[in-house]
């Protein structure tokens, strides 16, 4: 229970603490609004790096030379775990925001937060306003902001992770329009820091891959209509060889 209570003060801390954060780069952005952007997203890695570490996790990375460092892109996941997001968001070289469910907007502060890094909130009930929220995506992307998505829509509690569950074709809209390459990202054991044995936080071994980057219009036809097929099995792949890394 020592790591949940040290990783809920780590977020707890930093969402009141932040209150003057919030003013000062509101300042800074009156001068610079791109400074701000790159601030807030600097403060944020350094946070979730913090509940990573009092977490105990060690993490291995491979493929980390496949993700662009000057070119938005379209990271699909498979998710496990809330972890999920503070182990991969450190590691984006620029401005992302991750499309999370419609609930976390009302959360004080953290929506605030997460406003700021361009996260979208997806209503999963509602098939006009996750339209809409793809639509604000692909603007993103167009922009120069990368997008991570998880296109199973929900934490996929499967005793076998490897056992993906279907992915959304939809998400996929983001690369196809906005003409960005789509990065693979296969998450292992990321569910056994927390949710495999709530509520307490145990220290193990998480491995994040990056496959190479996919580009949509270079599939052949069959591929290009099931995009989320192809993706999903590039990351089952990972997932099935990364199990001996455990």
């Amino acid at each position: 229970m020592i790591r949940f209570l040290l990783c809920v003060i780590v977020v707890v801390g930093f969402l009141i603490l932040s209150i003057p954060i919030l003013l000062i780069e509101w300042i800074i952005g009156k001068f610079s609004p791109m400074a701000k952007e790159i601030s807030s997203l600097r403060i944020v890695q350094a946070v979730f790096r913090a509940v990573v570490w009092v977490s105990g996790v060690k993490v291995t990375v491979i493929g980390e030379e496949n993700v662009p460092k000057d070119t938005p892109v379209l990271y699909i996941g498979n998710h496990r775990s809330f972890f999920d997001i503070p182990l991969t968001y450190p590691r984006c070289p620029i401005r992302t925001g991750y499309v999370s469910k419609k609930e976390l907007e009302k959360v004080p502060l953290l929506s605030t937060w997460m406003k700021r890094l361009h996260c979208l909130f997806l209503d999963r009930k509602d098939i006009k306003q996750g339209l809409k929220t793809i639509l604000e995506a692909i603007e993103k992307v167009k922009s120069g902001i990368s997008i991570c998505i998880f296109p199973e829509g929900t934490r996929n509690e499967n005793p076998d992770e490897t056992e993906l569950l279907p992915f959304h074709e939809g998400s996929f809209k983001i690369a196809s329009r906005a003409k960005c390459p789509i990065i693979p990202m296969a998450i292992s054991n990321s569910a056994n820091i927390w949710e495999a044995h709530f509520p307490k936080v145990k220290a193990c071994h998480v491995v994040i891959e990056y496959g190479k980057p996919i580009y949509v219009d270079e599939l052949d036809k069959e591929d290009k209509k099931h995009v989320g097929a192809y993706t999903q099995n590039v990351i089952r792949e990972m997932l099935v060889k990364n199990q001996s890394l455990i």
